[in-house]
């Protein structure tokens, strides 16, 4: 399947150059909006589980893993999830893991959300392996505050609409 007329001319003329300038370049474009708004916002518009999503986005368009509705229904189950663990564990006035020191609570608390995260990926057919980065962000404790998370669900929602954007006006069509 082509992947989208100028990857493939960039694939034709220089190869595996090209084709990481063209990925590389999208990427940081994305990740750039989203980086500017946590600099004017203070807020965590940019965090580790965007940067995979961008590079599925912008490396593999027509993976399922790779289309925008497993990126948002991934990402919103991995937050929903990661909270819930982090709650269920009594985490929720604790330091994070990073800060504080990894704790049994921690452990339990990291290997339930992404074992049911994945779970449920699996369950409503919308893999997107990022968002196991994105419930250990919130179960670790990282992030978990509500403006928090629902700035990461805005990130989520931007650098997704972003990619999805860039990749149509550059004739890739993604992955339903």
């Amino acid at each position: 399947m082509p992947k989208s007329p100028l990857l493939d001319r960039m694939d034709a003329k220089a190869g595996r150059l090209g084709t990481g300038a063209y990925a590389a370049s999208l990427a940081a474009v994305t990740l750039a909006a989203a980086g500017l708004l946590g600099l004017g916002s203070h807020l965590p518009w940019l965090f580790p589980s965007l940067g995979p999503t961008v590079m599925l986005f912008f490396e593999s368009p027509h993976e399922e893993s790779s289309s925008p509705r497993n990126a948002l229904v991934g990402h919103g189950i991995g937050l929903l999830v990661g909270a819930a663990c982090a709650y269920a564990f009594g985490l929720q006035d604790a330091p994070p893991a990073p800060v504080g020191g990894l704790s049994p609570q921690h452990v339990l608390a990291g290997v339930l959300s992404v074992a049911v995260t994945s779970f449920l990926l699996m369950v409503v057919k919308a893999p997107h392996p990022p968002a196991g980065a994105t419930t250990l962000i919130v179960s670790l404790g990282i992030l978990t505050t509500p403006v928090q998370l629902l700035t990461m669900a805005a990130a989520i929602t931007l650098v997704t609409a972003l990619g999805c954007a860039l990749n149509l006006a550059l004739g890739t069509r993604p992955a339903r």
